[in-house]
């Protein structure tokens, strides 16, 4: 006679409390979740605290600079090569033309920023007025034989290869206006208003007056905000700063407002969308945002953008960031602006803990006029901001941009090196990598040689033992 068991007392039941499945099959209680959510805090916690450790030692800021710089770069040869050699083809030009140039420019950018970068600061004060008298020739030269383009002047032709000399300007206002300030206030001339401003403004105005005559408004802003960051950075009052900022705004309405090229391009930011609104800016905006937003969170793949094949107006320039968005996606611009921001905190804490005024006053504006540029330019992408005609540093095609941007941050870089501790962390870990491996190559070769001739040496010596006598 059969028994049947009865059901929920079976062992063979999982989910009955005796059978070894039912602990897995148990939900969590309160204490056991809160004890999860708390070893979760803490290796939170624990990561926090080593990444505030490593960003706390001396050469943080450097490598930082260093490794945003490279990522950027790299990013940004990968985007010209792609846009520019559909440019190229568009415009009958030979293939790859656009991405050689732009090749060379970063090869004697690096080289520019590492001399740059191994500079002590009082070589950068030495070039200040040298450096301001090429700019100002520059962009004086550029209205009298400059090439216009899109209704602006900013190129000169120098063997065959375009120049912008307003990319100079700006490195110069930087090194000749922190210069200035730096002997201003060790000679305790800062507390008169006549001796902050003077020659610093006229100087300022000067440039940025013959770069806004070729038509370069996104240059003259871009100007206008390095010589503000100079005079926030050393404490100037704040009704004299706000005084000043808003002069400057007046006058640039009035500039546009009399430009008609300009004031195209600021009808077209606030009717983008308008069917009245026929302009090419209006075109760009629309296309560079479609473009931006096809790509979705990972992006077509790199070099698979369709919008770089006439569908989007100086894609490899102003507009590059569009073409980067379609072929990496959202991840991939949230990369390029994390490295952007990177930029900006590493430039901040160079200049907080700099040991001198000049190089204060230098790392910061350097790091307020890369990120502002980086930011407008984007934002004129996203519709955020009026189109400026600005690159984005790094990243955009341009040989002049390229070069000022590497060697401003080879400055910053330098600055760095000047933080303390730095000296003495670098000493510690002696010679640069290149430098080692040709030591070692040395010692390798210098111990084949010693070798070598040991050999030789040994066997002219049994050769002669073996010798007959005379």
């Amino acid at each position: 006679m059969s028994t049947v068991p009865s059901i929920g007392t079976t062992d063979d039941d999982p989910a009955h409390p005796a059978h070894p499945a039912a602990a897995s099959l148990r939900l969590p209680g309160r204490g056991e979740a809160r004890t999860v959510t708390l070893a979760g805090t803490r290796r939170v916690r624990d990561a926090a605290t080593r990444l505030v450790a490593l960003l706390d030692k001396p050469l943080a800021s450097y490598y930082l600079v260093l490794g945003c710089t490279l990522l950027l770069l790299a990013v940004g040869l990968m985007m010209v090569l792609s846009a520019g050699t559909a440019y190229d083809l568009d415009n009958g030009l030979p293939p790859y033309s656009m991405f050689i140039k732009q090749l060379a420019g970063a090869v004697a950018g690096l080289a520019l920023m590492w001399l740059a970068a191994k500079s002590p600061p009082r070589l950068f004060r030495a070039c200040a007025y040298p450096l301001l008298l090429a700019a100002l020739a520059g962009v004086a030269l550029v209205l009298l034989f400059g090439v216009e383009v899109d209704g602006a002047k900013r190129w000169l032709i120098v063997a065959g290869t375009q120049v912008q000399p307003s990319e100079l300007a700006k490195l110069a206002l930087v090194v000749w206006g922190a210069d200035l300030l730096a002997r201003k206030e060790r000679l305790g001339q800062l507390a008169d208003w006549r001796h902050l401003l003077i020659p610093l403004l006229p100087g300022a105005a000067l440039l940025s007056l013959l770069v806004l005559l070729g038509r370069d408004m996104g240059t003259t802003f871009l100007l206008i905000v390095i010589f503000l960051a100079l005079l926030w950075i050393i404490g100037t009052p704040r009704r004299l700063l706000a005084g000043l900022a808003g002069l400057m705004a007046f006058v640039l309405l009035i500039v546009v407002a009399v430009h008609p090229y300009e004031l195209a391009r600021i009808t077209a930011f606030f009717a983008a969308h308008s069917p009245s609104c026929q302009s090419l800016s209006c075109y760009q905006l629309i296309q560079g945002k479609d473009a931006l937003g096809s790509g979705g969170l990972f992006g077509v793949g790199t070099g698979a953008s369709r919008a770089k094949w006439g569908w989007v107006p100086n894609s490899p320039t102003d507009f590059i960031f569009a073409i980067l968005g379609e072929e990496l996606g959202l991840v991939g611009t949230l990369c390029v602006v994390a490295l952007y921001g990177g930029i900006a905190f590493a430039g901040l804490r160079i200049a907080r803990r700099a040991p001198d005024t000049f190089s204060r006053l230098a790392a910061g504006a350097i790091t307020v006029w890369l990120v502002v540029q980086a930011m407008v330019n984007m934002g004129a992408v996203l519709g955020l901001l009026p189109i400026s005609g600005v690159p984005l540093p790094l990243i955009s095609a341009g040989v002049s941009s390229l070069l000022a941007s590497l060697v401003a941050l080879g400055m910053l870089m330098a600055f760095a090196r000047t933080e303390p501790g730095a000296a003495r962390a670098l000493a510690a870990a002696g010679p640069a990598t290149p430098l080692r491996l040709l030591r070692r190559l040395g010692r390798y070769r210098g111990g084949a040689t010693t070798t070598a001739t040991a050999d030789r040496a040994s066997s002219g010596s049994r050769r002669r033992r073996v010798a007959p006598p005379q």
